[in-house]
């Protein structure tokens, strides 16, 4: 399938970012746009300068729930960027390519745009599927390493060649309960598996629930709606398998959103050069509940 983006050249013009000059040289603008030639708008940050390393989002949220990694990764002296996916947080609401081919093809996008090199290319969740996907497709001379955090891949739904999956019937549940009322449906998840909130003993933030809300309600919800098939049904196998870069696979053990036996397990095996962790006990969202832990593995990581 062909998609249809700008070339380098082409979006680099196109993109809002900055060209600073002289002392400033080394700063660029906090935020901007690049444009597909279908007409979508990427939004992305990008802050501070240093080795870039690229942040892809979950379902349904935006670069805002790269907080605490961005700010951290700062403050260590890298370029940090995230986008939003299209369909999501600022990006264009689309009608269609709400597919991992335009995720990944948009990424590639933004990082010809920025003239990324050497990058570090983070996911979480559906974002794990987005950097498997842009990496061994579009990205591996541009890529050092990735780090996948409690992702998708290699693929979700239970089926003949993944009998262990997650029945189609929770997916088919996700669609009706964003069709009948997505607002309140996006209170009902970060108050329960996303963050482990359900759990007894559970220090629940409002805050916290509110953020994702807030990041869910500002997409688009037919953007919304087609993601799900996106990150559930997409079979990543043979793109884990294209990447040789080293790669951090980080999960925890209760994680009741994707489950890590048919995740990070089996993505580390086809994975050719892969570390996997297993956090004991945290849940899907760990990169914020416990983003103090998750922070300091990536920084070993990265400077492994």
């Amino acid at each position: 399938m062909t998609v249809p983006l700008l070339s380098s050249e082409e979006a680099a013009n196109a993109s809002t970012t900055n060209q600073p000059t002289g002392s400033l040289a080394s700063y660029r603008r906090a935020s901007g746009k690049i444009v597909t030639k279908d007409g979508t708008e990427i939004f992305y940050k990008d802050w501070g300068a240093g080795q870039p390393i690229v942040f892809s989002h979950g379902w349904p949220l935006s670069a805002d729930d790269w907080d605490a990694q961005m700010m951290f990764f700062l403050a260590k002296g890298y370029r940090v960027i995230a986008h939003d996916r299209r369909g999501h947080g600022r990006s264009t609401q689309t009608n269609d390519g709400n597919d991992m081919e335009h995720y990944a093809a948009d990424l590639a996008a933004l990082t010809e745009a920025l003239d990324l090199h050497n990058a570090i290319h983070i996911g979480h969740s559906t974002g794990g599927g987005e950097v498997v996907a842009y990496v061994a497709r579009h990205g591996l001379a541009r890529t050092a390493k990735i780090v996948l955090i409690s992702a998708v891949p290699p693929i979700m739904v239970k089926n003949g060649a993944n009998p262990d999956g997650t029945p189609i019937e929770v997916f088919d549940g996700f669609r009706k309960a964003l069709l009948e009322n997505r607002s309140q449906f996006y209170l009902d998840v970060p108050s329960g598996p996303f963050y482990g909130f359900n759990r007894t003993g559970a220090k629940v933030s409002e805050g916290t629930i509110r953020n994702w809300w807030r990041q869910g309600m500002m997409g688009g919800a037919k953007a919304q709606y087609d993601c799900i098939q996106a990150f559930s049904e997409t079979d990543f196998t043979s793109d884990l398998k294209k990447i040789t870069l080293p790669a951090l696979v980080l999960h925890g053990d209760d994680d009741q959103v994707v489950p890590y036996k048919d995740s990070a397990v089996r993505s580390a095996k086809f994975l050719q050069n892969a570390t996997l962790k297993i956090y004991p006990g945290l849940p899907h969202g760990m990169l914020t509940t416990h983003h103090e832990v998750i922070n300091e593995d990536i920084l070993k990581f990265i400077k492994s």
